[in-house]
């Protein structure tokens, strides 16, 4: 059976957070960063796939705030769902703050606030 979302983002802080807990002395804030790039494309594409049809992608892009016209071009795209993910189509609405609000925390910033000071 399928996660839902709330459940997947659960998962993920869980695993995530005993991994930078696991790893917090050594150096690996960069990767992290580059992580969370993949990560929030990851959880865009899921969601993009959850909306399944492209009327539903419409109505759910114009509540994210775009026009109708940019809304109906968009969700209508040829592009896949990985691409889409990438594309300023999910970039520009489903933006960090928006993924943070849902529940998503960025782990190079879980890891600067428990990453241990060395004198």
């Amino acid at each position: 059976m399928p996660y839902s979302f709330e459940e997947r983002i659960a998962k993920i802080n869980e695993v995530y957070r005993g991994w930078i807990n696991n790893y917090r002395l050594a150096s690996i804030y960069n990767k992290l960063k580059s992580l969370d790039e993949w990560l929030r494309n990851r959880l865009r594409y899921y969601i993009w796939h959850d909306w399944k049809k492209p009327e539903r992608k419409r109505k759910n892009l114009i509540r994210l705030g775009l026009k109708q016209g940019q809304a109906y071009a968009w969700s209508r795209t040829s592009m896949g769902g990985w691409a889409v993910a990438q594309s300023p189509i999910l970039g520009t609405t489903l933006t960090v703050a928006r993924l943070r609000k849902i529940g998503y925390e960025q782990m190079a910033s879980y890891y600067q606030k428990f990453r241990p000071e060395i004198q």
